[in-house]
Formats: structure tokens, C-alpha cells, sequence
């Protein structure tokens, strides 16, 4: 990819749609970028498919998604009534993580995660598997739809409701929890409200409790009395406070700034001007996020070399970029177990401001767990994945049998050749030495031969380059 300059980046060049040229081609390192930052990684075919669909063509399939999401849908829904009905949230992690594995629409999966951290909510307070999976459900539903709708939705969701004592908040004792944090944490950002901003906003969401699975407003609990937020005076209910929020600049500016981190870079923040024209869209759309996303995902700072790996795998992006890209068949209960260990345990963010990320993610102890997850995902050894996930099955596919084929082969897949060529001479070193290695004396020598090959892949996935996306 092209160098860049290390000034800030114009915000007319931008956020133009990237067209493909001498100096920025589209070719595999691209495709991988756009697969990894969008979704959950990619297949060979997957990454060969794309380089000859071009970058719109991929764009629109990843933003609408294959055919037979609604079959795809149907099928899960009866196993999420079953984690519901006897509150099994073990069960409802994996389920999760076979929604994001083997969706046609992992695009939309990719930014119910977002939302996952947005509105960080944990089942160790909610304690309630069917009100998680009906918040998992609000998010995915407007994922890439209007803000405004899930906003407003989101106030009132049961499991929000438990989980910032939203249910407790009633006329002449109002709780200030959710009226922080959709300031704070879900709309607005630290210093654009004053405690009496939360004060008078927090009675206006009095009157909601749970009654069985729903939200119900009790209009004898509410406080109907006149109300100033952010400037404005009424009898503020739930659904004002959300219109009044998201009628601030710093709305469209605050959410914004959190997909670019989330999608472009999370290295630094951004300058207010490259923002800037963003939120406006933003705001202008009604608070269209589907539209925010392709902008952001369609752009040249997108393509670039300036964000180009600059974002550190969070251990979801680490376990499903293995798996999809060995094509495995794996269940996903143990790959979901084995979450917690790295960091990031679906359905139980740290706290209310969620996972912190980015370097966040790595330190002695969870470098140490990734590298034995992938040991355990591509040895064929481990009881939990057996040969599920085999990378010698995986080369077999695509024909790949010459040590130089196989090292290129697992290079291309998973960092599209982004080694320095020292790196690439070690690994073909390795492999060209492998079959000296002590191996079983009853092996076969294609067991040896597999072996090599799994030992390899494994070296590849404990490079540096592969914890970034």
C-alpha cells in the first residue's frame, strides 16, 4: 500500500470513495483489511472471490448480506428459546459465537458487538438469560439502522432496565444511573451536560418497571413535572430526554468518533475536522448508521496505509479469523469458554463503559493464552477441537503440497503476505527442517507431513502481524 504523508489526513480525500489506482490497487492486502475490519476474517475463497468482485461489489454484499439469513434465523431461534426457558448463559455465549461464525450477514453481527460495548450490559447483574438475548436482539435489529430507534428502544429494554436500576426509579426518588450514562457513556461524551442536566433528566424516566418479560410504563410512578434538559423545558418523558440528546452537535460528533475506532483506528483520536463533515451526514441522515458505516467502510482513509493495521484483535476477531479461515466446523461452547481467558467474555463486559481494548487486549498472560488456543484449534490434539479445524485439511483444498506453496499459502490467508521476507525465509526454513523434528515412531509419513503442516500454520498465527487487524 501507498505511503502516506504524516500530516493529518484532508477530510475531502478522506472520506471520498476509494477507486482503485497505480499508487492504491485493489488486491488481496485490501480485501483481507476490509474482511478483517468488517467482519470476522475471511476463507481463501472468500479473499480470492473478492479481489475479482472489486471494491463496490464487496462492499454491497458485506452491507447486505447472502440469501437465507431469515432460514438461517428460523433455525437459531428455537436453541435461543431453550437458553432462555432455563437460563443457561454458558449456552448463550456459544450461541452467540455460532450467530457471528456462520451468519450470512456477519456484517451485522460485527456491529451488534459494537453495540455490545456501546451499551456494555452484564448478565452478572441482569442474571437473566432472556432479557440478555432480547438486548442482544434490540442491537441486532438496528444494528445498521436509525440510532434514534435504538436509543429510544434501548431505554426502556428490561435487561437496561435491571442493569442501571432503571426499574427502581420512581416519582420522588428518582435513580440517576441511566441518566448518566446515556449522557455520559451513549450520546452526548464527558462535559457536554451538568448534574443538574441528570438530575432533572433521571425523573423523567421514572414510572418503568418489568413486569414478566416486559417493560411497562406506570404512569402513577412517573413524575410528570416540568423538567430542564440541556436547555430545553417540559414534561419530559423517556423519549424526550433521547430527542433532546441527540438534538446536541456533540451527539453526532461523540458516536461518530467511537466507529471510527471501532472500524478505522483506534491508535490516536481524530482531529475535530476530519469529524467534523461525518457527524454532519450523521445528524442531516436522521442518525443513519447503516449509512455511516458504508461511508466509513467505501473511503480512502479506510484503504489506506495510515490505518492499515492499526487496531489490536480483540480475542472475538482472534478466534474467528482461525476458524473461519481453516474452514472449521468446530461447536463454538469451548471456543466461547475459552474467551474469558483472552479478555473478553461475551454477555459481561468489565463494567458499564465495557471492554477498554486496543493494548488493552495484550499483556504476558493473554499473549500466552492466544498463542495455546491456537495451538489447541490447530494441532488436531486437543479433545475440545479435535480435527475440526485442521489446516492440513484446509491445504489439501486448495491443493497446496510444496513447502514453499504452504508457507505462501498460510501467509496469504491469514496476513496476505504482510512479513517482511526474512520472516517468510524462516518459516520456509522451519518447514523445509520440520520433517527432522522427533516424531512418533508409529507415524505414518503422511502423519508426519500433516503434522508439519499444522505446526506451520501454528507459527503463522503466533506472528506479531496477526494480533493486528
Amino acid at each position: 500500500m501507498a505511503a502516506l504523508p504524516d500530516k493529518a489526513p484532508d477530510p475531502s480525500w478522506a472520506w471520498q470513495e476509494y477507486r482503485p489506482s497505480k499508487e492504491a490497487p485493489w488486491n488481496l492486502r485490501r480485501v483481507g483489511h476490509l474482511y478483517r475490519r468488517a467482519v470476522f476474517g475471511a476463507t481463501r475463497a472468500e479473499l480470492e472471490d473478492g479481489v475479482k468482485a472489486g471494491p463496490d461489489a464487496l462492499l454491497a454484499s458485506l452491507l447486505e448480506g447472502k440469501a437465507g439469513l431469515a432460514q438461517f434465523d428460523s433455525e437459531m431461534e428455537p436453541l435461543a428459546k431453550n437458553i432462555a426457558r432455563y437460563n443457561d448463559v454458558v449456552h448463550m455465549r456459544a450461541w452467540w459465537l455460532a450467530r457471528m461464525l456462520h451468519t450470512p450477514h456477519p456484517l451485522q453481527e460485527k456491529i451488534t458487538l459494537f453495540w455490545h460495548n456501546h451499551f456494555a450490559t452484564s448478565y452478572a447483574k441482569v442474571q437473566s438469560a432472556r432479557f440478555m438475548l432480547g438486548q442482544y436482539e434490540l442491537m441486532r435489529r438496528h444494528a445498521l439502522g436509525n440510532f434514534a430507534s435504538l436509543l429510544r428502544e434501548m431505554s426502556i429494554d428490561p435487561a437496561m432496565l435491571i442493569w442501571l436500576d432503571g426499574r427502581d426509579s420512581k416519582k420522588g426518588n428518582p435513580n440517576e444511573n441511566y441518566a448518566r450514562e446515556i449522557m455520559e457513556l451513549f450520546s452526548l461524551g464527558v462535559g457536554h451536560y451538568t448534574e443538574m442536566d441528570i438530575r432533572q433528566a433521571a425523573r423523567a424516566f421514572t414510572g418503568w418497571e418489568i413486569q414478566g418479560t416486559k417493560a411497562v410504563f406506570n404512569p402513577k410512578q412517573h413524575d410528570d413535572g416540568d423538567k430542564t434538559v440541556l436547555g430545553q423545558t417540559g414534561k419530559w418523558k423517556a423519549d424526550d430526554i433521547v430527542r433532546i440528546c441527540l438534538e446536541q452537535k456533540a451527539a453526532a460528533t461523540f458516536l461518530v468518533g467511537k466507529l471510527y475506532r471501532f472500524l478505522i483506528d483506534e491508535t490516536s483520536s481524530p482531529a475535530p475536522e476530519l469529524i467534523a463533515p461525518l457527524a454532519e451526514q450523521f445528524r442531516k441522515s436522521g442518525y443513519d448508521f447503516g449509512a455511516l458505516v458504508r461511508t466509513m467502510l467505501s473511503s480512502n482513509l479506510f484503504f489506506s496505509d495510515r490505518v492499515y493495521r492499526t487496531r489490536v484483535k480483540s480475542p472475538v476477531d482472534f478466534v474467528l479469523n482461525i476458524v473461519r479461515g481453516l474452514e472449521g466446523t468446530i461447536g463454538t461452547t469451548a471456543l466461547a469458554q475459552s474467551l474469558e481467558q483472552l479478555g473478553q467474555n461475551l454477555f459481561s463486559p468489565p463494567s458499564v463503559k465495557g471492554w477498554d481494548g486496543g493494548r488493552s487486549w495484550l499483556n504476558g498472560q493473554t499473549l500466552l493464552f492466544r498463542q495455546n488456543l491456537a495451538l489447541a484449534l490447530t494441532s488436531t490434539e486437543d479433545p475440545r477441537f479435535g480435527r475440526r479445524c485442521d489446516p492440513a485439511e484446509t491445504a489439501r483444498k486448495y491443493h497446496k503440497k510444496s513447502d514453499a506453496e504452504l508457507v505462501d499459502f498460510f501467509l496469504d490467508l491469514f496476513l496476505q503476505g504482510d512479513v517482511s521476507a526474512e520472516t517468510r525465509k524462516r518459516l520456509l526454513d522451519y518447514q523445509q527442517h520440520a520433517h527432522k523434528l522427533p516424531t512418533p515412531v508409529y507415524w505414518s509419513q503422511s502423519d508426519i507431513a500433516d503434522h508439519r503442516v499444522r505446526s506451520l500454520c501454528h507459527l503463522v498465527l503466533t506472528l506479531p502481524e496477526f494480533q493486528l487487524n
